[in-house]
């Protein structure tokens, strides 16, 4: 049987949910997934109060970045703002997520970011994952705060509301979110033993190609931001 596009771009939505699920990065109701149809300005995303572990495409809605359903039934998740601010900041974007695991929105909550404390942070994520201002959720401000927070990074915390990270397709987006959450845990962890070394820009510059050439999903004219 033929798949057409749109059930194919339903059906990654659901592989990446369930990934995320299966790594205790969510729990049921809580956090989104979502893809880019292609070159249009439309989205697949995750139905508001989803149930991971029975999620079927079917339930999988339909927008366009104005916000209009393009499909009917089940109703988008709440934080459909937001991820629409990024698509349309972010054109390479091709997948975003949203997340509550534990560690990573422990530190949200106390506002701190996780320095570079591993070399693959900035490899794959573009440095170090800063906390985003207070932004109410289900709103266009959350969307906003989110995108500062980013800058021209991959993921950022959200404050007192968890995780958001982007990537180039659902596979990058799915590696960012649980390399997010063991880095909280690392860094909460070695916070309770003493005071944690930062690794310096003096050497990470040698890994500033393979984040650009294989990760970087942010706009060429924020290039100068580095």
């Amino acid at each position: 049987m033929v798949i057409n596009k749109e059930d194919q771009l339903r059906m990654e939505v659901v592989r990446g949910a369930k990934a995320i699920f299966a790594k205790r990065l969510v729990d049921a109701g809580e956090g989104n997934v979502s893809v880019r149809n292609g070159k249009k300005e439309e989205f697949f995303i995750t139905p508001s109060f989803n149930q991971y572990e029975t999620l079927k495409k079917e339930e999988v809605v339909h927008l366009n970045f104005d916000g209009t359903p393009l499909s009917t039934g089940k109703l988008p998740s709440t934080e459909a703002k937001m991820h629409i601010a990024i698509y349309k900041s972010r054109p390479k974007v091709q997948s975003v997520i949203h997340t509550h695991s534990t560690f990573a929105t422990m530190l949200s909550i106390v506002r701190k970011s996780i320095p570079i404390i591993m070399e693959e942070m900035y490899i794959f994520l573009g440095g170090s994952v800063n906390v985003s201002e207070f932004g109410e959720a289900h709103t266009i401000e959350i969307g906003e705060v989110a995108l500062n927070a980013l800058g021209i990074k991959n993921a950022a915390l959200l404050a007192n509301h968890g995780v958001i990270v982007c990537g180039k397709s659902l596979d990058h987006a799915v590696k960012f979110a649980e390399l997010v959450e063991k880095l909280a845990k690392m860094y909460w962890g070695a916070l309770q033993i003493g005071t944690p070394n930062i690794i310096s820009k003096a050497h990470l510059d040698r890994f500033q190609k393979l984040f650009e050439s294989l990760f970087a999903n942010y706009p060429r004219h924020m290039r100068k931001k580095i």
